[in-house]
Parts: structure tokens; sequence; C-alpha cells
């Protein structure tokens, strides 16, 4: 009896390391980074203006009286986030009515090329004008096993997959490190892309940098899974069990 029991309580304790070995390796982020090849046109990454964002554009000249009729009045917003902002909202064709210009195509384009064309049109009625363009709307959604879901704005033009689930207080225990979902928007049509976080590799995929909109979800892993149906508190389960086994041992003895 006792040697069945031995062999059980070490069959138990094998397992248990084995598990703890394994989830390792599902949690771990960019393993074996070293490895990797470093990458640099990640630095180049520009956001694509696209139908539904809110743009910041301001137009200077040397003559501010110039200036005036390619900038919105100074009206305030009802929208309390962008009060005082002169804004223009893409439309779902990807374009903007622009003062004297009139109906000017952005939606495609890189923030960069928005400004170089729009620099082009203005010049056409006043020499060497400066334009300022931002993305004001810019926010990304992070939901699933992470401890805060949620919308966040983004202050910049460019944010991490990596800094998005910071913002998200990052991913939980349960949550699936090696089939993250990134959902976006291209075009008018939505894609879905699988990223492995715990692969170095990922720092070189076109998902390492989100795009304005884009929706992370973090799946959860078959502890969690599991636990819907068997309940949470499977660790308890785990520790009684050893337990159990130690006290038969020690009344057989």
């Amino acid at each position: 009896m006792r040697s069945v029991v031995n062999k059980s309580l070490l069959l138990l304790l094998f397992s248990m390391l084995l598990f703890s070995c394994a989830s390792r390796k599902r949690i771990v982020y960019m393993q074996d980074i070293e490895k990797a090849k470093s990458y640099d046109e990640a630095a180049q990454f520009e956001p694509t203006l696209q139908p539904d964002d809110l743009l910041s554009i301001v137009v200077s000249t040397e003559s501010e009286e110039i200036a005036a009729p390619f900038n919105l009045p100074d009206i305030q917003s009802s929208d309390s986030d962008y009060r005082g902002l002169k804004t223009y909202l893409l439309d779902n064709s990807g374009y903007i009515d622009f003062p004297i210009i009139g109906k000017i195509k952005l939606g495609g384009l890189t923030r960069t090329e928005a400004n170089i064309k729009l620099v082009a049109a203005i010049s056409e009625y006043v020499k060497n004008p400066i334009v300022n363009l931002r993305i004001v709307n810019y926010k990304v959604s992070v939901l699933g096993e992470v401890a805060r879901s949620g919308s966040y704005n983004v202050v910049g033009e460019r944010i991490s997959l990596l800094e998005a689930l910071s913002m998200a207080g990052d991913l939980t225990i349960y949550g699936r490190r090696d089939n993250l979902l990134i959902v976006r928007e291209k075009e008018g049509k939505k894609t879905y892309n699988r990223v492995d976080i715990t692969n170095p590799d990922f720092l070189n995929s076109p998902f390492y940098y989100l795009s304005q909109n884009d929706v992370v979800y973090v799946e959860p892993n078959k502890t969690r899974v599991n636990a819907s149906v068997i309940g949470p508190d499977v660790y308890v389960w785990f520790s009684s069990l050893s337990l159990l086994v130690t006290i038969i041992v020690v009344l057989t003895r």
C-alpha cells in the first residue's frame, strides 16, 4: 500500500512540475529575443488616414490675414474632448470639405502624404503655406484576458502592441500570449490577424505598431476555459489532493 501511495505522490509531483514548466513557455514574452534580427523599418511607421478620422488642420503663412480663409472659424466644438480644436471629419469615401479648396481626398494617405497634398493645393492660392495636420481621435481597444478592458486614446500617432497591452494593465495569467487577435480596418475592409508575442519575430511584423481603431482581443487559455466548467479553484484542488496523499503516506507508515 505504502509503495503504491508513494508512487502516486511522485507521479502527482512530477505532473505538477511538468505543468509548471509548460506554463512558463506559454507566459514569457519574446522568448530567446537575443536571437531575433534587428528591424529598423518599424521606426518609419505612420498611420494611414481612414474614414471617421478626426483631423486637426491649421494653415499658416507669413500673414495671418492671408491664412485666415483656409482655417475654420474659432467655433467651440460640442465635444468637450476636442473643444477649441479646428477639426475635419473624413467621410466614408475619405474626403474632407476644406475651405476655399472644397472636397479633397485624404483617406488612404499617410499623415505626411496628406500634409504634402494639402500644401500643394493651398500653394495655388498663396505662397509658402505651412500646414499642421494631426489625428486627434486616435484610439485603440483592448479586450479579453487583460486587467482593464477598454478603449484607450493615444496622444501621439504611434503606439506599439506592447504599449497598448501595458495601458490595459497587461494580460492576466489566463491570457494566451501566442494567439492574440488584431482586428484592423483597411480600405473599408476588416482584416483579422494573429500575433504570437512569445515569439520575438512579432517585432518585425506589421502589427507591432497598431493603427488607429485597431481592436486587440486576448483569448483565454485552456485553464480559464476549463475553469468555467470545473470552477476557478483548480490549484486548490491540486493542493488538497497533494495534502491528502501526504496524510495517507504518514498514516500508513
